[in-house]
C-alpha cells in the first residue's frame, strides 16, 4: 500500500469534505426549489446525492487520507493507536475548513449570500438522541466493514448515511465538521448555531461509544 505524505493526506481531507458540504448543501437547496414546498422530496432530493457522494469520495481519497471527512472518525482512529496526535489535529482543522468552503461554494453555485447563519432549529431530547444513534451506527458501520470487508467501505457508509437521513429525527449528520458548516447556511441544509454544541456532543459520544462496543465485540475470546 502506498505511504502519502501528510500534505497530500490533509489535501485529501480538505477536498474531500468541501466536495462533502458541496453536496449536502447544494443538493438541499436544488431539492427545495424543485420540490414544490413537499418536505418529503426535499428530503429525498437531499438524501440520494449525499449518498452517492460519500461512496464516490471513500473510493477516490480512501487510499490517500483513509477518507475521514468527519472530526469523530478521525477521533476514533486516533484512539485506536491508528494516528499521531498531531496528525489528528490536523485532519480536523482541514475538516473544517473544507466543510465551511464547501458550503461556500454550495452558495456561490446557486448565487446566495456566501456567508449566512441558519435559523432552522434542530434541538430538544429526540434530535440529541438521534445524533448519538447517527454517529454510533456510522462508526459500528466503518469498524464493522474494516473487519470483515474492507473493500466495501465506501458502500457501506453511503448506504448507512442514506438510511440515517429518513430513520433519524435530526437527519442524520453524525459529523461535527458537517454540523459546524451547516451553521452558516439559512437553506434546507441548515442548522441554528446555538444547536451545534449538543449535536456534536452527541456526535462524539455516539462514536466513542461505538468504539468501546465492537473492541469488545470483535475480538473473540480465547477458549
Amino acid at each position: 500500500m502506498i505511504n502519502y505524505d501528510i500534505r497530500r493526506r490533509l489535501a485529501a481531507e480538505l477536498f474531500g469534505t468541501m466536495l462533502l458540504l458541496m453536496t449536502v448543501v447544494g443538493s438541499g437547496i436544488m431539492a427545495e426549489n424543485l420540490s414544490g414546498g413537499n418536505d418529503a422530496l426535499s428530503l429525498l432530493g437531499n438524501t440520494i446525492p449525499t449518498g452517492c457522494i460519500l461512496v464516490v469520495l471513500i473510493i477516490i481519497f480512501g487510499p490517500v487520507s483513509g477518507a475521514h471527512f468527519n472530526p469523530a472518525v478521525t477521533l476514533i482512529f486516533y484512539l485506536q493507536n491508528n494516528l499521531k496526535v498531531g496528525v489528528a489535529l490536523a485532519y480536523i482543522a482541514v475538516q473544517i475548513i473544507g466543510g465551511l468552503l464547501g458550503t461556500g461554494a454550495a452558495h456561490f453555485m446557486f448565487e446566495e449570500p456566501l456567508i449566512q447563519f441558519s435559523e432552522k432549529i434542530r434541538s430538544g431530547p429526540s434530535h440529541w438522541f438521534s445524533e448519538f444513534v447517527a454517529a454510533f451506527g456510522l462508526i459500528a458501520t466503518i469498524l464493522g466493514t474494516l473487519r470483515w470487508k474492507p473493500e466495501a467501505v465506501a458502500w457501506t457508509v453511503g448506504l448507512f448515511i442514506t438510511a440515517g437521513y429518513w430513520f433519524t429525527a435530526s437527519t442524520s449528520f453524525a459529523n461535527p465538521a458537517v454540523t459546524i458548516a451547516r451553521t452558516i447556511t439559512n437553506t434546507f441544509s441548515g442548522i441554528a448555531p446555538e444547536n451545534m454544541p449538543a449535536f456534536i456532543l452527541a456526535q462524539f459520544i455516539g462514536a466513542i461509544m461505538a468504539a468501546v462496543f465492537f473492541k469488545w465485540l470483535l475480538v473473540p475470546k480465547n477458549n
